[in-house]
């Protein structure tokens, strides 16, 4: 480290041991934790409206002020700062490399429990001359999983935005917070070399060291919902796909009614939805975003859709235009290097078409799974990615799908405005019907299929 820290952040969450970390730094001279600075219900702690000359209403309207406020003082200063407190600071947090990150994490479960037992006696802090006020909670599985989604997001926002920037954290854990090695090790890490031994903070008690057993009334019910959490995510589908961005210029708007914006889905029924929309009349296709943000702002009631196909039928049409079309040194990359004999001559010149596509369903099973040093083409991308792109700019109001077009795009119009016949989907060949390329299909896409809701036959 070239230069000493000017501040510091603690990035904790309720009854991680926050209070506990910030008592043992506000008892070293020359340090000072402002509590959490940027609460929006509070200022620092309860019962103030002012911290470093700074006011609650000035904090509000600019957090900057007040982090300069911190940040400014010739002394190392600091604060704590939670996943739901004020989102406008975090970027200048992150961006500040003067600003030490320090991260605290306790087992979440002990964390909720006291949590709720801390609302329910209203006893936040405890010192070895008062008396705990004991309680009992009902576990809650539902709020406890939304509690643990928000905190996980953040902790993985907060990881990410450190590696991107080339930034470390000091990590600790709630049991370290009466470790004198590590209050040492921390306070050393911080630049405060000088300190040869750092005891924490002796003014506070745990405040329910009783097993769960005895504090949680339904304790049979919570292991039960606990055991069908899956913490490990051994049923998640792993992504190896690049992030896909919004694709604006392939968009189509249709001034008919209200307004309709296709968002097109390479490799989906575009020819068949986008020359229905010409026929609805003043179609534009050549939009960049902010053309399109002016588009809508003109159209109050607009709708966005597009429409997602099954992915054994948009593997073949992927198939289908790479065996007609003009990439040769790609045809001849998938049979030299990749096992897929496409020959020239477009798809009518493909011998065994059941052999030859299960090989290319194959090929693209492991260019999703990120095994092939080819990109992936928006083509044949999973469809789930390319609607995440789509999000980045504007979520659609409707995900229609191809094997009920008329119905999904008959409401649609009516929501727009629009009093048209919609256009109707057009079937896959026979071949597809064969249990061998669905389960290839499936292997390839399950990402989809699941996101979607596919069944195994088109």
């Amino acid at each position: 480290m070239t230069q000493p820290f000017r501040s510091f952040v603690i990035f904790a969450e309720m009854r991680t041991g926050s209070n506990l970390l910030e008592a043992t730094l506000n008892a070293i001279k020359r340090v000072t934790c402002y509590g959490e600075a940027f609460n929006p219900y509070m200022m620092g702690w309860p019962d103030k409206d002012e911290l470093r000359g700074v006011t609650m209403a000035e904090r509000d309207a600019d957090p900057m002020v007040l982090f300069e406020a911190i940040r400014s003082h010739p002394n190392l200063t600091g604060f704590r700062y939670f996943h739901d407190h004020d989102p406008r600071i975090l970027d200048a947090i992150m961006d500040d490399h003067s600003c030490a990150k320090v991260v605290l994490a306790r087992n979440p479960l002990d964390s909720y429990v006291s949590t709720r037992l801390a609302y329910a006696t209203n006893q936040w802090k405890l010192n070895e001359t008062e008396t705990p006020i004991p309680a009992r909670i009902q576990f809650d599985a539902a709020e406890f999983g939304r509690t643990m989604s928000d905190i996980e997001q953040f902790q993985l926002q907060i990881l990410h935005r450190l590696q991107v920037s080339g930034q470390s954290a000091f990590w600790l854990g709630y049991e370290d917070l009466r470790d004198t090695g590590v209050m040492t090790g921390l306070m050393h890490w911080l630049g405060r070399t000088d300190l040869d031994r750092v005891e924490a903070a002796s003014d506070q008690v745990p405040q329910n060291p009783r097993e769960l057993a005895d504090k949680v009334e339904n304790f049979d019910e919570m292991q039960a919902a606990l055991a069908a959490m899956d913490p490990f995510q051994s049923r998640r589908l792993p992504s190896f796909e690049p992030r896909r961005g919004p694709a604006v210029p392939s968009f189509m708007g249709s001034s008919a009614g209200k307004g309709l914006v296709f968002m097109p889905v390479k490799g989906g029924p575009s020819d068949v939805v986008g020359g229905w929309l010409r026929g609805l009349g003043g179609v534009t296709d050549d939009f960049n975003q902010n053309s399109l943000r002016q588009w809508k702002r003109q159209r109050p009631g607009h709708r966005g859709f597009t429409v997602v196909r099954h992915p054994l039928l948009r593997a073949w049409a992927a198939f289908a235009a790479l065996a007609g079309g003009g990439n040769v040194e790609l045809r001849e990359l998938l049979r030299s290097t990749h096992r897929v004999p496409l020959p020239e001559g477009g798809l009518r010149a493909v011998k065994d078409q059941p052999r030859v596509f299960a090989a290319f369903l194959d090929f693209l099973r492991r260019n999703l799974n990120g095994q092939t040093t080819l990109a992936t083409h928006p083509g044949w991308a999973t469809q789930s990615e390319v609607i995440s792109g789509f999000s980045r700019f504007g979520a659609p109001d409707l995900i229609a799908r191809e094997d009920r077009l008329a119905d999904d795009l008959a409401f649609l119009t009516r929501a727009a405005g629009i009093d048209a016949a919609p256009p109707k989907a057009e079937a896959g060949p026979a071949l597809l019907d064969d249990p061998a390329l669905r389960k290839a299909a499936k292997a390839a896409y399950l990402r989809d299929y699941v996101a979607f809701g596919f069944s195994d036959r088109p």
